[in-house]
C-alpha cells in the first residue's frame, strides 16, 4: 500500500534549509494498511478509472484518505451538508453549519508541517521525457520498482482520452505530441498490446490514423530519434535553436537571456545530444517501436521529408513562423 510522506528528506545528495517543508513523497510498504484500507484503495482505483472521462482531473483520492484517516475527521462525522433550494431563507445557522464543514474538511487535508499536498500530474508529456532518460541510461530497472512502474502505467492509462490519443494536459484534446510520447513511454516500461480494443491498440491507432510519429512536431522528433535516426537527419533542431542557445551565452543578448527556463534547459539539451550525434539502445522494444509508430519500414523512410511534416490537427502555423522556418534551413 502506498504511503504519503511528508517533510522528509535528508542526504549527502540533498539538503534544505527549510527542514523539507512541504516535500511530498509516495513510498509503498507492502505490509501497510488493514485489509478494510486496501479494499477502499482499490474500490477508490476503480470508481476513478470507471468515471475517468467524466471527472478527468485528479482528485487525490488516496491522499485524502490518508489524511483524513489520521485525524479521525471524516465527511460524516462533520454532519450532512445544508441544501438550500430556491426561496430558502439562508439563516446564520445555516450558515455557520457550513463554513464549519468547510473548515473542519481542510483543517482535515492539511499536512502536518502546515501545507496542503496535492498532485500536480496535469501536463501529460513531462513523464514520458524521464521514461526515456531512464531507458537511454539504461537505469528503468534501477530507479523503477515495479509497483512505481505499476502505478505510473495506471497513471497514463487513466488519463488517455477515448479517442486513444493523450492531449497536453488532463483536459486536453488528443494531440500528436503527447499521443506519441505516452504511447512509447508505456512500451518502455514493459507494457504490450493484449486485445485489439485495450489502451495501447487504441493509442496506436490514433498515432497511425493521424500521420504517424513522422508527423510529430519538433520535440517528439527529437525524444523518438533515439531510435537509431541521428538529430540532423530526422528533426529540424535547426540551426535556428542551436544559434539562440549560442546567442544567450556567447553574446548575452536580451532575447536569449530571457528564454523561459524550462525552454532554455530544453535546447541547451537537445545542443548537447544534436552536437554528439546521440543514438539511444536498440533494444528489442525499440525495434518494435519502429514498426508500430509508423506506416512504411523504417529504412524506407524519407527523414529529410518527414522534418518538415506535422499532423494537421492543432497545427495552426503562423505566416511568421513559415517564414523564419524556411530561412534557417535553405
Amino acid at each position: 500500500m502506498w504511503r504519503l510522506k511528508i517533510g522528509e528528506g535528508g542526504g549527502p545528495w540533498m539538503q534544505t534549509v527549510s527542514g523539507f517543508h512541504g516535500r511530498q513523497v509516495w513510498e509503498y510498504d507492502p505490509d501497510a494498511g488493514t485489509d478494510e484500507e486496501r479494499s477502499k484503495v482499490e474500490q477508490l482505483r476503480r470508481e476513478f478509472t470507471e468515471n475517468r472521462f467524466r471527472r478527468r482531473e485528479s482528485q487525490d483520492l488516496l491522499m485524502r484518505m490518508q489524511l483524513t484517516g489520521q485525524k479521525h475527521l471524516h465527511a460524516d462525522e462533520m454532519g450532512a451538508a445544508t441544501k438550500i433550494e430556491d426561496g430558502d431563507e439562508v439563516t446564520e445557522e445555516r450558515l455557520r453549519e457550513s463554513l464549519r464543514r468547510a473548515l473542519g474538511w481542510m483543517s482535515a487535508l492539511q499536512a502536518e508541517d502546515g501545507h496542503w499536498p496535492g498532485d500536480f500530474s496535469g501536463i501529460t508529456y513531462i513523464m514520458p521525457f524521464w521514461i526515456f532518460a531512464l531507458h537511454i541510461t539504461g537505469s528503468i530497472d534501477v530507479v523503477l520498482s515495479k509497483e512505481h512502474r505499476r502505478e505510473i502505467c495506471r497513471h497514463i492509462y487513466n488519463h488517455q482520452n477515448e479517442d486513444g490519443g493523450w492531449g497536453f494536459n488532463i483536459l486536453d484534446e488528443s494531440a500528436m505530441f503527447s499521443t506519441c510520447l505516452n504511447y512509447t513511454a508505456l512500451r518502455l516500461l514493459g507494457e504490450v498490446q493484449q486485445e485489439e480494443n485495450d489502451g495501447l491498440a487504441k493509442g496506436r491507432a490514433w498515432i497511425l490514423s493521424h500521420g504517424t510519429a513522422t508527423a510529430a512536431p519538433q520535440w517528439a522528433k527529437i525524444l523518438l530519434s533515439m531510435f537509431g535516426t541521428s538529430l540532423n537527419r530526422k528533426s529540424n533542431i535547426g540551426r535556428g535553436s542551436f544559434d539562440l542557445i549560442t546567442t544567450q551565452y556567447t553574446f548575452k543578448l536580451q532575447l536569449g537571456g530571457r528564454f523561459w527556463c524550462f525552454t532554455r534547459i530544453t535546447y541547451m539539451s537537445i545542443a548537447f545530444l544534436y552536437g554528439k550525434k546521440f543514438i539511444g539502445p536498440i533494444t528489442p522494444t525499440i525495434l518494435e517501436l519502429r514498426e508500430e509508430l509508423y506506416s512504411l519500414p523504417y529504412v524506407q523512410i524519407d527523414w529529410s521529408k518527414a522534418r518538415n511534416s506535422c499532423a494537421k490537427v492543432r497545427h495552426h502555423p503562423s505566416l511568421t513562423f513559415n517564414h523564419y522556418h524556411y530561412s534557417i534551413n535553405i
